[in-house]
């Protein structure tokens, strides 16, 4: 039998969540070995991401399977209130099983959706979304400038042509482009010869510029467009978050990019944020060692075996 009435029936008003949800997924197994250094770049992530973003945001973060150490952390960062929702999961479920829980779960209109090794500049989300208000029919904006996939970006070129003005040429400079790839692992000798063969396109509409294209790394959506493509199908943890660059540009829906650098791929290390990594051929602070390990034979196959290792593991 009840005793007494339920306090909650006194509450007059309740919390209203902010227009726009921070959603970031994280999956930190161990720390060491390949995420050694994951969880400091988690960190950094963090603290950037809420560095003068421009606009006011709750954050939700989906732990996919991680650690005790970073589940703890997680558990710490809310409890101190840097987080407003936190998701873990006991398994890794995938990018694509994670984003069909948190891109519903996220209340927010508006969702800015992030990888757990993004660093974030000052104004990076007020920017992403002044182009999703402003440019008609957009499906996502990645608040970074890079090279993608042109096929993945047809519709926006189309729609660019009739109702904006359209250019192509090399827009990103060559340092802004070399940045971002040389923090997936790179040649430097190869992208040179990339970026020579390839171009930006350039979109200027109602006074804003953007540049054709965006990325699954890092996106500003509104909630309603993402829905339209839930839930995703993804037998693999990895490698086929591509499909939705491709529905949107099937369904006609703008993939745009900031015209600068307001988001940087920290990848697995924080060497980025600590300062300019050593040089090849640098004896004071690239050991022969470390200079042996780089040789792209030798990086190739220990690499491989240690790629092998951890499916065995975690497959």
């Amino acid at each position: 039998m009840r005793k007494g009435q339920n306090p909650a029936k006194f509450i007059n008003q309740v919390a209203r969540p902010q227009r726009i949800s921070v959603a970031l997924l994280n999956y930190i197994p161990f720390l060491s070995g390949f995420y050694a250094e994951a969880l400091e770049v988690l960190k950094i992530s963090l603290e950037s991401m809420r560095n003068d973003p421009g606009l006011p945001f709750d954050l939700l973060v989906f732990d996919n399977g991680s650690c005790t150490e970073v589940r703890d952390f997680l558990i710490s960062e809310k409890e101190a209130g840097r987080l407003q929702y936190l998701l873990l999961s006991e398994k890794n479920l995938g990018k694509g099983g994670a984003w069909n829980i948190m891109l519903a779960a996220a209340p927010g209109e508006i969702i800015a959706y992030t990888d757990s090794d993004v660093l974030f500049y000052p104004g990076w989300l007020s920017r992403s979304v002044e182009l999703l208000e402003k440019f008609p029919n957009v499906g996502m904006v990645t608040a970074r400038p890079f090279r993608t996939n042109p096929e993945y970006h047809t519709a926006t070129r189309a729609w660019a042509q009739k109702n904006a003005r359209l250019e192509s040429g090399s827009f990103i400079p060559w340092e802004t482009f070399w940045e971002f790839n040389r923090s997936l692992g790179q040649d430097e000798a190869e992208n040179r010869k990339i970026y020579t063969e390839t171009q930006d396109y350039k979109i200027s509409y109602q006074g804003l510029s953007a540049m054709a294209g965006a990325s699954h790394w890092q996106f500003t959506a509104f909630k309603s467009v993402l829905a339209q493509f839930l839930p995703f199908d993804m037998d693999k943890p990895m490698g086929q978050v591509k499909q939705l660059d491709q529905r949107m540009n099937e369904l006609g829906l703008l993939r745009l990019m900031l015209p600068d650098p307001l988001t940087m791929n920290l990848s697995n290390s924080v060497e980025f944020v600590r300062g300019k990594p050593a040089q090849p051929g640098d004896s004071r602070k690239n050991p022969i060692s470390q200079r042996l390990v780089n040789l792209p034979p030798v990086r190739k196959f220990l690499l491989a075996v240690y790629d092998q290792i951890f499916k065995w593991f975690y497959s």
